[in-house]
């Protein structure tokens, strides 16, 4: 449901009535989820509940309703033959008209789920960090772009944070236990640095560093020698993406990263804290081998 509470505001100040379609039900297979929803306008809509002809009929009546036709304020709908699918699950929808109650709850909804939303930190801000802000600002993530480098953190999309900061372990110590951190900085030191403080925390549900199998094997060797257990280091996902895939492109990279770090993130339990299993899965796919007010100095 993520934006439609501003379009909501938006239709409502320019005067132009509109109505919000969302799934009240899932039951059995079905496109979307319980809490999927579009805005609904005379001349166009925004969401999705999941496309086809269930979509379709949803704007159909949600506009029957806008030209003062009476509606069903709601509708259990089979996706069966009637509507030409054979997904076989059945859909409760709701259609509500657009009212400063409304566009509040949808608000404060949409900040609760929005504080929900796993935290994933990307340190770097060259050419692949700035792949991955534009990857990940598509996901259901609070993505935060980390760089010491100031002017490097302009022209990242609007729904990504940034810090500036020299002090990126600083970063990692304030990090909510279940985090990802994406670990790709100009310098290896610090990419050396940021990878220790979060293996060291043992709490973050991923841990990867862009590099090759031969960083992998000097970072293994200074990390222990620091002091760092064996069984954090082997949290480490290095390379990260693909080990198989070949590519070096910045888009290519992000993108495979970005499924990496989604697979981990949204299969774990409603628990916080990182685990074993979500380590194992990301290897075991993967192989072994809008600026804050105050910068950081």
């Amino acid at each position: 449901m993520s934006g439609l509470a501003a379009k909501m505001r938006a239709a409502l100040d320019e005067g132009r009535p509109a109505i919000l379609v969302e799934v009240d039900e899932a039951r059995g297979s079905t496109p979307r989820e319980a809490g999927a929803a579009m805005l609904v306008t005379e001349t166009d809509f925004a969401g999705t509940i999941g496309g086809g002809v269930l979509e379709y009929e949803a704007l159909a009546e949600a506009r029957r309703m806008l030209a003062g036709e009476r509606g069903s304020e709601e509708r259990d709908v089979p996706l069966g033959p009637d509507l030409g699918q054979c997904c076989g699950g059945r859909v409760g929808l709701s259609f509500r008209r657009v009212d400063r109650q409304l566009a509040a709850d949808i608000e404060a909804r949409e900040a609760a789920e929005r504080a929900a939303c796993p935290s994933v930190f990307v340190f770097g801000a060259g050419h692949v960090g700035r792949a991955l802000a534009a990857a990940l600002a598509l996901l259901p993530f609070r993505t935060t772009i980390v760089d010491p480098r100031e002017e490097m953190l302009s022209d990242l999309p609007e729904d990504v944070e940034t810090v500036w900061t020299a002090l990126l372990e600083a970063v990692i110590a304030d990090a909510p236990a279940g985090s990802a951190a994406i670990i790709a900085t100009h310098s290896h030191a610090l990419d050396f640095a940021v990878a220790y403080a979060a293996l060291k925390r043992g709490d973050f549900a991923y841990t990867g560093m862009i590099g090759s199998k031969t960083k992998r094997a000097q970072f293994e060797r200074w990390a222990c020698g620091e002091g760092l257990a064996r069984a954090n280091v082997d949290r480490l996902i290095l390379p990260i993406g693909s080990a198989t895939l070949k590519d070096k492109r910045p888009p290519v990279i992000a993108a495979l990263v970005a499924a990496e770090v989604t697979v981990c993130l949204l299969e774990k339990r409603p628990s916080v804290q990182a685990d074993e299993m979500a380590t194992r899965t990301c290897r075991e796919r993967h192989g072994d081998g809008r600026q804050t007010a105050t910068a950081r100095a």
